[in-house]
This record gives C-alpha cells, sequence and structure tokens, in this order.
C-alpha cells in the first residue's frame, strides 16, 4: 500500500505519528519500503513473511478492541 492509502484507512493517525511507526516496523523487518524511480517519488509498504505471520494476531486484536 502507497502512504496516503495507509493513512487513509487508520483514521485518526497524523501523518507524522504513521510514518514513525513504519519506521519503527522496517527497522523490526515487519513490513518492506520500496521506493520507485519515479516523478513524483513512489513509494509502497508490503508485509514481510514476518509481518504476514502477525496478521492473525492483528485481527484478534481488532475484533477484541471493538468489543470494549
Amino acid at each position: 500500500m502507497r502512504f496516503s492509502d495507509l493513512l487513509r484507512a487508520m483514521d485518526g493517525i497524523s501523518p507524522k505519528t504513521l510514518s514513525l511507526r513504519l519506521k519503527e516496523l522496517e527497522d523490526h523487518g515487519i513490513v518492506d519500503r520500496n521506493v520507485y524511480p519515479e516523478v513524483p517519488p513512489r513509494v509502497e509498504y508490503t508485509l514481510t513473511d514476518k509481518g504476514k505471520l502477525l496478521e492473525g494476531i492483528f485481527i484478534e486484536l481488532k475484533r477484541f478492541g471493538l468489543q470494549l
């Protein structure tokens, strides 16, 4: 997904916070950041295999949070 797509999908998060979180996830090997040599630059984020292992956990956490 592109940064703007992620920003729209995460209602209420500031661009700065999203940027910091994506950097942390990249540092921990959960997402890959791909920069394409285009004008304007295009950056896409994808889950790594490690990130995909966490997907089910995040779905359950969201489900739990919606019940609170």
